[in-house]
């Protein structure tokens, strides 16, 4: 029987999502412990992957289970034995051709910023920014990334196709915190913390629009900043 659960979790305490050999994650997290309810080895499917440091407000995934488990009784137990860096906050049944990471029809993101005085309570799960932050300039760097692009100078490592619609960029201050908020589909490898650094160095005055232009030109190659893990946070997954 297929399950499809959401969850969030702390990534400040893990090696990414991504099950890795003798180094915890959240994927053998998860792994372990449905192994243990279900008496047989079970594997997940995530929605996507998070590097070291990015952390999950609701990040879905699908896994098989060879006994049916009713589902509040299996949010129970998994809370258990993931606590306390993992939560899994829903669980649905599904049906077979449900794949966590293909079905998945659109994304959010929100990276975070603290501008005001340093805190370490705060390091993990925000950029500490020393710099002074000027909205208007973050929103005119936003609206050249939004639309359908070859986002390849923002993507790490080499692609065959790095083409990603982004729906929406919106940024908006709190106080001492920045956020800014990324609706879309295909996102890659560090394309979320690429796009910040580039508005983060436009914010300095180190850029300038036209470059910024210039790098969704397929034969322009060009890097920038990228903005830490720390701050990232994946905010929902969507399949409808």
């Amino acid at each position: 029987m297929r399950y499809v659960i959401k969850y969030s979790y702390d990534g400040s305490h893990f090696n990414g999502f991504q099950r890795l050999k003798d180094k915890e994650s959240v994927q053998s997290t998860l792994e372990s412990a449905l192994t243990i309810l279900n008496k047989k080895q079970v594997l997940i499917k995530g929605s996507g992957r998070t590097d070291v440091g990015v952390h999950a407000n609701a990040s879905v995934a699908h896994f098989d289970l060879d006994i049916p488990i009713p589902k509040d009784h299996l949010i129970y137990s998994l809370n258990r034995i993931v606590h306390p860096y993992i939560h899994i906050l829903e669980c649905q049944e599904a049906s077979d051709d449900f794949h966590a990471r293909f079905s998945v029809k659109e994304k959010k993101y929100v990276y975070k910023i603290w501008c005001g005085a340093y805190d370490p309570k705060k390091y993990d799960y925000y950029l500490m920014y020393d710099k002074k932050i000027s909205l208007k300039r973050l929103r005119e760097c936003a609206k050249i990334f939004v639309g359908c692009h070859d986002f390849h100078n923002f993507v790490s490592g080499e692609r065959e196709n790095s083409n990603g619609t982004i729906y929406q960029i919106k940024v908006k201050k709190r106080k001492n915190v920045v956020e800014i908020m990324f609706r879309g589909k295909s996102f890659y490898r560090y394309m979320v913390r690429n796009l910040v650094g580039a508005m983060l160095l436009y914010n300095e005055g180190k850029c300038a629009i036209i470059e910024l232009k210039k790098m969704l030109e397929k034969d322009y190659h060009k890097q920038m900043a990228t903005a830490p893990a720390n701050g990232l946070y994946l905010e929902g997954v969507y399949y409808e």
